[in-house]
């Protein structure tokens, strides 16, 4: 592939950069190599702007801690800078810290949570001192010089999570002269969400000595191989006229592919413009894309994707089945095609076929590209080598199903050892070594001061504890435990700058997770809004105040 011909693909709108999550990204590296510099662009928009409208990487000038590149290897004195970001607006000496786990991503695209998000809410109410903080491999919180597969052995969880030990035990942010350390009696609460969200649970379960608690939202502390749930709690979860429409089109994709002539198959991939894509599992892999819109689902209209929606009224528009010879296509399946065709097909760049952007089976597909520092090259890194998660259709074929039965674990998982070729130090396992997350706790990762938030309709919940396969708890005081009706993938993330304009449901997570610092004081308290919480005169629990 000719990467320089992928220019055109910098203008995706958000409406079809949220087709593309970054699983499928790490399975068409063209389309990723292509967004990575889309990540870069002028952050100066309406949701990367403070409260009088500055640019938020203006206002928060980022700040860097040293980090050693192995912290298990006595041998070895490498370091790089890891970059962090500080709100001390409403800190006061004796607060707490508020960290904020920046995950998979550049921490620069956390700056909203620190501004007017989740840990400027705790912050405003304890006196507190907040902190995005970037994790390795990701933004430029990079130690190595390339991303080859040698060079990806440093980006693992044991070593990341002591990135975020080291930090609190030593960080000196600018402007604050005395002690942050835990030893010296800071108290630091641990914030992430999703990938992140396990993180802050691991956080605290491992260093309790420096996390005082944790608040672990959308927290996927269950790693699987073949996780096929993501797509079936979409299925039980979402619209049912929606669903039915998208399984009735599925089986007849299925019925046509299943036919032992190639005509047909090329019949059907054209109407989704994809009539020159030489596989069909690369077929239905594309036309699966939609799907991951229902994550990127948000109660803030300024932050959330309307692709699932769009799907589901283009799959009912009335149409008539047609017939292209003796090949007949129902109504359902012409409305899905041109959806597709529309909205993904349309993004590849002129000059390049179908098959230079979305096959995965020629020579150059899917190559080690050690000059990749995208964020889709290490988070395929992570999935390959301990978390897994690839998403396909679930393995008994007679089971419902929104995805064709050929997006199989063969086919989601193939990217793996082709775009990570054995190096001189590190090879691959041959499947992710899941049990290195599992064991940490997995369903049943529990502790004092750790509170697990979910999204009711969340794809990711399944892996969460609050998934039906998850030991049934109690929501405690010590140990809260929350479920956002309706909600996706870590709604309680971010604010607004207008705090009064939440809907109903985010004013009552923030408030219960503000009440945290009254917790153990009156069971009202957890319903509260804030100022009720507020008033409570007894001494806080989670959260020190600040003088």
């Amino acid at each position: 592939m000719i990467l320089k011909q992928l220019a055109p693909l910098l203008l995706l709108t958000p409406l079809t950069s949220a087709f593309l999550s970054r699983e499928f990204l790490a399975r068409h590296p063209a389309l990723r190599t292509a967004l990575k510099a889309q990540e870069d662009f002028d952050r100066a928009g309406l949701v990367f702007q403070g409260q009088r409208g500055e640019n938020l990487e203006d206002l928060y000038p980022a700040q860097t801690f040293e980090q050693r590149v192995n912290h298990f290897d006595k041998h070895s004195n490498a370091t790089f800078e890891q970059r962090y970001w500080v709100n001390d607006k409403y800190y006061k000496p004796g607060g707490p810290v508020l960290v904020l786990d920046g995950g998979e991503t550049s921490g620069a695209d956390r700056l909203p949570f620190l501004d007017h998000g989740i840990i400027k809410i705790l912050a405003e109410v304890t006196g507190g001192l907040a902190i995005v903080l970037e994790h390795r491999y990701y933004g430029k919180s990079i130690p190595v010089k390339t991303f080859s597969t040698d060079n990806l052995r440093f980006l693992n969880n044991s070593l990341a999570l002591q990135d975020s030990a080291e930090f609190i035990k030593h960080v000196k942010p600018r402007g604050i002269s005395h002690s942050l350390s835990p030893a010296d009696g800071t108290r630091w609460i641990y914030y992430g969400g999703s990938y992140a969200g396990a993180r802050a649970a691991h956080m605290r379960k491992l260093y309790p000595d420096l996390v005082f608690g944790g608040i672990a939202s959308s927290a996927v502390t269950h790693a699987d191989v073949l996780y096929w749930q993501y797509m079936d709690i979409i299925r039980t979860n979402q619209d049912p006229e929606c669903i039915a429409n998208l399984q009735e089109a599925i089986l007849a994709i299925d019925t046509v592919l299943d036919l032992p002539v190639s005509l047909p198959h090329k019949v059907l991939k054209s109407v989704f413009g994809l009539g020159d894509l030489s596989h069909n599992t690369d077929f239905v892999d594309v036309i699966s894309s939609p799907l991951g819109g229902v994550q990127s689902r948000n109660w803030d209209p300024a932050v959330s994707s309307t692709v699932f929606d769009d799907f589901c009224a283009a799959l009912s528009t009335p149409n008539r089945d047609r017939s292209f010879g003796l090949i007949r296509i129902p109504a359902l399946v012409l409305n899905y095609g041109k959806f597709i065709k529309d909205n993904v097909v349309s993004q590849c760049p002129e000059g390049m076929t179908v098959e230079e952007c979305f096959g995965t089976y020629g020579e150059e597909d899917l190559v080690e590209d050690e000059h990749d520092f995208s964020n889709g090259r290490a988070w395929g890194f992570q999935v390959c080598t301990q978390w897994g998660y690839f998403q396909g259709a679930p393995p008994d074929p007679e089971y419902p199903r929104i995805v064709s039965k050929r997006l199989t674990l063969d086919y989601t998982s193939k990217f793996c050892h082709k775009s990570y070729p054995p190096g001189k130090h590190y090879c691959l396992p041959e499947w992710p070594a899941v049990h290195e997350v599992n064991d940490l706790g997995d369903f049943s990762l529990s502790y004092s001061r750790l509170a697990f938030i979910d999204g009711e309709d969340d794809p990711w919940k399944p892996a969460t504890p609050h998934s039906d396969r998850a030991p049934l708890r109690n929501d405690t005081i010590s140990e809260p435990f929350k479920v956002i009706p309706h909600g996706t993938h870590h709604w309680d993330e971010n604010g607004l700058k207008d705090p009064s304009k939440e809907p109903r449901d985010i004013k009552e997570i923030h408030a219960e997770m503000v009440a945290l610092r009254c917790a153990g004081v009156l069971p009202s308290c957890l319903t509260t809004l804030l100022a009720d919480c507020l008033r409570q005169p007894a001494p806080p629990f989670w959260f020190p105040l600040g003088e």
